[in-house]
Order: C-alpha cells, then structure tokens, then sequence
C-alpha cells in the first residue's frame, strides 16, 4: 500500500483467516485495494465497535477516532469451484445483517454484483446453496449436501429454495432435516441448524423431524428423530405445498412493521416523560410489552416534522434528541438517516396510515414462543419487531388467534433460532378467512373480547404476571403435564384454566366458521379435553396434533387456491373495504355477491375494475402498482405485457425496468422463463 505526501496510512486489515477464506470460496475478483479520495489519503468509515462517553449524557456513543478502511473490488464474478461427484459442507452461519460487519462493505457489494441471481436480504450461506444447487441441475455435481442455520426456512432465503425446485430442469430436495440442535465449535454458542440434500433425479425425499431432545454427556443433545417420506417443499415440509401458496388481495394493505427508532434517545420512561412537551409524545409498545411486563414508556415522535418545525414547536423534545439521537446517527452508513436524525430511521408511514381512526387495532410480536394476538389501544404507536394489523373487529382477533391460524403461521413463518416468527406476507396475507354469517362473527368476537379483557385483567391485578409465563402452564394444561409451584401461582394470577376454556371454546366457533366441524374431536384431544383414540382419533396426543395440523394445513392450501382464482376472476373479498379499496384504485363498488366473505353485512366481494389501470404518479404507489399487476397474473409475464396493464402519457415506460429490478430485490417479485411472477 502506498500514500501519497503526508497522509498516514491506515492500520492493517486484521481478518480471522476463516472469513478470508469464506469470502473467497463466492466471490473471485483480479484484486482487491484500499479506496482512497482524490488526494490519495484512504477513505475510512467508523468500525462499527468503537464507542466513547457522550460529553452531556454520559452514554456511550460511537467515537469517530475508530475508523476501518473501505476496499475496493476489481471484477467480482463467481468463483468457480473445483470439479467433484459430490458437495458437502457446512458454510458460515452469517445472517444477512452481519455479513457486511464480518466482511466489509467493499465485499457485500462486489458479492452482491457478481450473484444477482440471490436476494440482498438472503444469508451468506445461501450463495453456497445456490452454487451447489447449480452445479446438481447441470449435471455437473450428482448431488450436494450443505449444514446450514434453521433460518434457510424463512422468507427471503426460501425464495433461493424455491427458485431452484421450479427451475427448468427442477431441483429435488433428496433429504432435509429441518430443526436440529447444534452447538458451535468457535464460541460453544447453542444453534439451531438445518440439513439439506439436493439432487437431479427423482420427487420425493426423506425428512427426519425432531421429536425429543435431551442433554446428554459433555454437552452434547441426545435427539430423537422420526421419519416421514414424500416431496420436500421449499420450507422443508412434506404434505400440504404451503411454500406455493398465493397471496390474497383482500387481505394486502392492513398491516404493517412497527417503526425502527434508530436511537433509544427518543423514548423516555416515568421519570423522564415530563422533562418534554407532551404534545409530541406517544405510547410506545413492542412485543416485550405484550408478552412480558410492560416498559411504560413514550417516543418523541417528530414524524411530519421538518427539523426547523421540531425545534420551533418543541424545544424540549428536540434538544434531547440533539444531544442523545443525533451523534449515534451521525455515523450511520445510510445519509438519509444522518440528514434525518430527528426522525425515526423508519418512520413506517404504512403503520400510520392503517390504524388511523380505528379505536384500537390487532398486534403480535414478530418472534414469539407462542403466537399471541392482542387488542392495542388507540394513539399507541408499534415499535420493531411487533407486527400491526389494522383490523378493529372482535372476529378478526379471535379467527387470528385459534388453532386453525396458529397451525397456518407455523407452518408458513420461519423461525429465530428456537421461536417461531411471523412474517407479516407469508402468515397473514395467504390466510384464508372464513365465509361467516353474523351470527358466528357475534359468537367469535365475544370469545375474543373475552379472552383479551381476562389477559389484561389479570396482568394488571398481578404486574409480575406475563403472557408468556401463562401460555406455558396452559400448554401444559393441554399436555395433562404436572404444574410445579411456578406453575401453580402463575395458574392462580392468571387464572389459566378460565383461559384455557375460552380458547378451547374459541377453536371448536372457529371450526364451525369454516364448515370443518368433522375436525372437532381432534381438536378435543389436542387440546387435552378427550382422551386420545376416543372417536377414531390418533392413540396418542402427539399423533392426533400431527393428524390436525396436517388436515388444517391441507384445507388452508385448498382454500388459499380458490381464493386466488375468485380474485383471477374479479372478486376480491375484502377483509376493509372501506380502507382498502380506497388504495387499491377502485373506482367503483358493486352490490354484494352471493357468497361473500361476511354476508348481510359490508364486507362484500367486490367486481375488480376492468381495463388498463392509470399509471401512479408518486414513486410507491408505481411500485405497488405494478407488484398488483404482477399478483394477479396466473403465469409470467414480461415487460412490455406489465407495461399493457396501464395507461398514462410521458416516460414511464423508460422506468418500468427498474421498477421491476427494485420489486425483484425487495423480495416481491421474481424473474423465471417467460418473464416474471410474483415474489410473495
């Protein structure tokens, strides 16, 4: 390396020699030097790790003086592994947010250059599967077998999945283990990994499911596993395809992620809360709120605001932000969240926009042990990872909240490490809802009212009660399993057995909603108020759960394909049509059809406006535009049959590529043979 005059060279680039070799066995480049300015002098960015005090509050905040140099790659491209019969191996566990910390940002881009055909959001491990996957449908290795972190299940890596098992010619998943306990040799860190065996040849596989686990010798797990045979999905199941299911435009534009403060100074607790003005402040909840003991806390929320206005209007509000929010964003890689520190890193206009005049609205957490639905107030506002659905009726809580959604969101969300999490497109807008009269709309929203009333009732009698503590005793309840002292005082404060009974009462009302009232007395032995093999059911509790979920899973997918094709054909049954037509670009809104979503009352299908669209004339709303366009086509379509959907004079059409580029790398569309498809 060499500096030009006076300028002073920076400090060696120490890399574990693993990550130099990871980086290599993707990515090959002619060479790889410093970035350097016009003068000569090497450009740095903050490392990411370097903290010192804050001068006025005393909490650590990012020290400039801890600079890494940036690097510069010559002609990334793929790199070629050496000729073999077989692959096997075990890739880096980095997850998509530590790869450009592990590795630099000079790499994440020059490796995101060279392999388009992964998205951004998708795990380092990733490019080995797609490498491996490659190389099998050519013919050029027979078969690979890669160890990777479970989350090759979720979302933004199960498209690289997906994309390869309907290729032309498909992969075969010849072998999974989806879940498996595993611990890291580098930090004794516990992990959970999957198994994946790809093949050319053949359709069907073999899953090997984790049934027991149990600490054995010198920290190692003893697992019990058990064998079930058929095609392997994209999500690593067998049975009911709920990796290819649609997504349903009755239920798109109603939810939403909460905002992502990006600097914990904005929100202040009950000793600070009255040091501000408490005209811009708003009650904050995440998922710790709901599943655990409540922070109480309130955001500074300058949304809407210009900098000039945040300070004018609340002087008090801003100088706090100023002097904690301010120099940690400074060093954000992002300029638009350095010239914009007095705002949330991501405001979430959506959020904002789906609870606004509802008296209260739906939320979960994102990453959950158990999958709990609950009621938030009006002028609260979600904060990251807690997920808001903009539905206020007491039948959508309840639907959301029975077995039948729980079996859906499981099977169709991917998980963080041990804990099932729910994406917002996978989980919700693919759930079929139920056709349902007024009566059973009444019936389950009580149910629902109910349950959530007792939930909040008890934690406020008792504040050390949580969500979490009473779904373990109340699965326990269902699994006939003895209560320790623990347990039997959360059962008391909780009063879990009330709870369970309103649940259970709720699962049969929502079978019934959907017609599948045959499904009952698996679902009396699951939830532990039968005895197994009573009715014809399953010898074992765990055998009649496998039995329900299965039956669930498979109707769900049923009903997920007749849904789409009504709304190939034009109806769409709305789950707000009030809220959603309006962004939709409805014109119109006929008179209910027969069959609707919530006969006898407003919630009816409703025709789709025939003919070309208008094109948008703001950014996002091109964006969503063409993403509808590309959801409700059946089969691929290509530019020019996209840019037919719409009308509209000037140079839209020169933009249309990039739109299509911009949905591919977000994830919500995809390129296949004969054009594109949608990616959700």
């Amino acid at each position: 390396f060499r500096t030009r005059g006076n300028a002073i060279p920076p400090q060696p680039v120490l890399r574990d020699f693993k990550n130099v070799e990871h980086r290599d066995a993707v990515l090959a480049y002619d060479r790889v030097e410093f970035v350097t300015d016009d003068r000569g002098i090497p450009v740095t960015r903050w490392d990411g790790k370097t903290f010192k005090k804050h001068p006025v509050t005393g909490e650590d905040v990012p020290d400039e003086s801890g600079r890494t140099p940036l690097e510069r790659f010559f002609n990334p491209h793929k790199a070629e592994w050496p000729k073999a019969d077989f692959v096997v191996g075990n890739p880096p566990f980095l997850g998509k947010g530590k790869i450009r910390d592990a590795l630099g940002d000079g790499y994440v881009e020059a490796l995101r250059s060279a392999w388009k055909d992964v998205p951004d959001s998708a795990d380092f491990v990733m490019y080995w599967w797609q490498q491996a996957a490659d190389l099998v449908r050519s013919s050029t290795v027979r078969k690979f077998g890669l160890i990777t972190t479970n989350s090759i299940k979720q979302t933004f890596n199960r498209r690289v999945i997906e994309a390869q098992l309907t290729a032309t010619p498909p992969l075969t998943l010849a072998f999974a283990i989806p879940d498996h306990p595993w611990v890291d040799s580098a930090d004794g860190a516990a992990v959970r990994i999957a198994m994946t065996v790809g093949a050319n040849k053949g359709s069907s596989g073999r899953i090997l499911e984790c049934v027991n686990e149990r600490p054995s010798t010198d920290g190692e797990v003893a697992v019990e596993l058990i064998s079930h045979q058929g095609q392997i999905h994209a999500d690593l199941t067998i049975g009911a395809n709920v990796a290819g299911v649609s997504t349903i435009l009755a239920n798109e534009r109603i939810t939403s992620n909460g905002v992502m403060l990006g600097g914990r100074g904005f929100l202040l607790n009950s000793e600070t809360v009255n040091l501000v003005e408490p005209q811009i402040l708003k009650t904050i909840r995440n998922g710790a709120d709901i599943l655990q003991k409540s922070r109480d806390l309130h955001v500074i929320d300058f949304f809407g605001l210009t900098n000039m206005e945040a300070r004018t209007r609340f002087p008090h509000a801003y100088q706090r932000v100023l002097d904690l929010v301010k120099p940690e964003r400074d060093s954000n890689r992002r300029a638009s969240r350095r010239d914009r520190w007095w705002l949330f890193s991501e405001t979430m206009p959506q959020l904002r926009s789906i609870v606004e005049g509802l008296p209260r609205h739906i939320g979960t957490p994102e990453t959950a042990k158990h999958r709990i639905f609950s009621f938030m107030p009006n002028g609260s506002i979600a904060e990251h990872p807690l997920i808001a659905i903009g539905l206020s009726k007491g039948h959508f809580l309840g639907i959301l909240s029975s077995a039948i959604h729980v079996a859906w969101a499981l099977a169709t969300g991917g998980t963080l490490e041990d804990r099932p999490r729910y994406n917002k497109s996978r989980c919700f807008e693919t759930f079929p809802f139920p056709v349902t009269s007024p009566t059973q709309r009444a019936g389950i929203g009580d149910l629902a009212d109910r349950i959530d009333v007792h939930r909040k009732s008890q934690q406020s009698a008792h504040p050390d009660l949580t969500l979490t503590g009473m779904y373990n005793v109340l699965e326990k309840l269902k699994a006939g399993e003895t209560l320790n002292a623990k347990d039997k005082s959360i059962h008391e404060q909780g009063l879990v057995s009330v709870l369970k009974q309103l649940h259970d009462e709720l699962d049969l009302a929502v079978l019934d909603a959907y017609g599948w009232n045959d499904l009952a007395s698996l679902t009396q032995v699951v939830n532990g108020n039968a005895a197994p093999g009573s009715n014809g059911t399953p010898a074992t509790r765990e055998d009649s759960k496998r039995t329900l979920d299965e039956a669930l899973l498979e109707r769900l997918v049923a009903l997920n394909a007749e849904r789409a094709a009504e709304e190939a054909e034009g109806t769409i049954r709305w789950l707000r049509p009030e809220f959603q037509e309006a962004r939709a670009g409805e014109a119109t809104k006929p008179a209910p059809k027969q069959g609707s979503l919530m006969p006898e009352e407003e919630e009816a299908p409703v025709a789709a406006q025939p003919g070309r669209l208008k094109w948008p004339r703001d950014l996002p709303e091109q964006l969503r535009g063409v993403a509808e366009v590309l959801a409700r086509s059946r089969k691929p379509i290509d530019e020019d049959a996209i840019a037919a959907r719409f009308t509209g004079r000037g140079s839209w059409k020169k933009r249309l590529p990039l739109l299509i580029e911009t949905l591919v790398t977000l994830g919500r569309a995809r390129k296949v043979r004969g054009g594109y498809v949608s990616g959700t």
